[in-house]
């Protein structure tokens, strides 16, 4: 389970995508979020189906290790159309069993969530995968830093999103050889009931705190013994320029959002 979690990793390439301006990437993941709210037909769920395979095909990551960034969330989409496909309303009653009853308004709204959840997961994980960590701290620096007028602190904010993301696979990976040492002790972290399951954590949530608190102490010791002092004076190797591609990356997911915005908005329109 804990290997299923790929939030975080970076997939080095020279594709397309990975060769975009992360503050392109990162605009464009912000902007397909939001067209995914514009979605209310089948046809829409498809179109973005489609555009986001096609997304990853074109970044030549391995398409089963993208997908593998959904199996952790399997649970909460199986809920998800489970209470919609319960709770819904509808008038066509598709099958009903003592007090629980489905019907297909239900149903088609529990796989319309459904499908929201796993596509807003699976273009963020391209974002993560296609963009290592010291360039997507520049880009969410440089999107912020319009707000330092208000007193927001863009690189300081940056570099602690930055940092969660690069230790989320660190963690994991601790968590796994906690994990297998305690079961080696005879810990038993899989029978049980519930409650019983969670007092059965702790003997892997104590060192895990506990190798966490140290990581960050060592980190903060080993910037302040190399000068670190926020983003002040600080240049960069590489500056940030929007080039061509970027321009018609933009071009193509505000393509997207004006004709899903025109499927769920744009026929009633022209019907009146």
């Amino acid at each position: 389970m804990l290997s299923d979690i790929t939030l975080g990793q970076y997939f080095p390439g020279n594709s397309f995508i990975h060769r975009l301006d992360p503050r392109t990437k990162i605009l464009a993941t912000l902007i397909y979020i939001i067209a995914i709210f514009f979605a209310d037909s089948f046809l829409s769920y498809a179109i973005l189906t489609g555009f986001a395979l096609a997304v990853i095909l074109i970044s030549r990551l391995p398409l089963l290790m993208v997908l593998k960034s959904l199996k952790p969330i399997m649970i909460i989409v199986v809920l998800t159309l489970g209470i919609h496909m319960f709770t819904a309303p509808g008038e066509t009653v598709l099958f009903t069993w003592k007090f629980l009853s489905v019907t297909q308004e239900g149903l088609e709204l529990g796989v319309k969530m459904s499908l929201r959840l796993m596509l807003l997961l699976l273009f963020s994980s391209v974002l993560t995968f296609t963009t290592s960590p010291i360039v997507l701290t520049d880009g969410i620096e440089s999107l912020l830093r319009p707000f330092k007028k208000i007193g927001v602190p863009a690189h300081e904010l940056a570099m602690m999103m930055t940092i969660a993301l690069r230790f989320i696979p660190t963690l994991l990976e601790e968590t796994d050889r906690i994990m297998k040492a305690q079961t080696a002790r005879g810990a038993d972290f899989s029978s049980g009931n519930l409650l019983q399951r969670a007092k059965n954590m702790l003997p892997l949530l104590v060192p895990l705190f506990i190798s966490a608190f140290r990581r960050a102490d060592e980190l903060a010791v080993a910037m302040e013994s190399r000068c670190y002092r926020g983003g002040e004076g600080r240049t960069r190797m590489h500056e940030l320029l929007y080039k061509g591609i970027d321009y018609a990356a933009f071009g193509t997911i505000f393509a997207l959002t004006a004709l899903l915005a025109f499927l769920r908005w744009g026929t009633a329109l022209c019907a009146l």
